[in-house]
């Protein structure tokens, strides 16, 4: 299994964002799990989120994350999160979700 997690900032209205995550679409959490993502988790701090994802060994994030909006009903989730979402000024050029670097691992002691 592999783990990432990844950030993003909101630019308004948390509650209405919380409260979509709180009934994700059918077929959202069918696209996840297509994609090969085991667990997802969100973490939200005032307008910073925080993504954490474990998926498959064979999950490659550039090339498995570029499907995720593939479908129409995937394509209307992503653009009406993205009305929320900026990106977070670390964020690479390009990248809307940035990814972060694992730093500490307790599994590893």
């Amino acid at each position: 299994m592999k783990t990432y997690a990844y950030t993003i900032n909101l630019k308004n209205n948390p509650e209405a964002y919380k409260k979509y995550h709180r009934a994700v679409w059918p077929e959202i959490i069918e696209c996840n799990r297509k994609l090969g993502i085991i667990r997802s988790k969100i973490f939200l701090l005032g307008t910073r989120v925080f993504m954490i994802i474990e998926t498959e060994d064979s999950f490659d994030p550039v090339k498995d994350l570029q499907n995720y909006a593939s479908g129409p009903r995937e394509k209307e989730w992503d653009a009406l999160m993205c009305t929320f979402q900026e990106p977070v000024p670390e964020a690479a050029e390009g990248e809307w979700w940035a990814q972060m670097e694992l730093v500490f691992d307790l599994d590893d002691y």
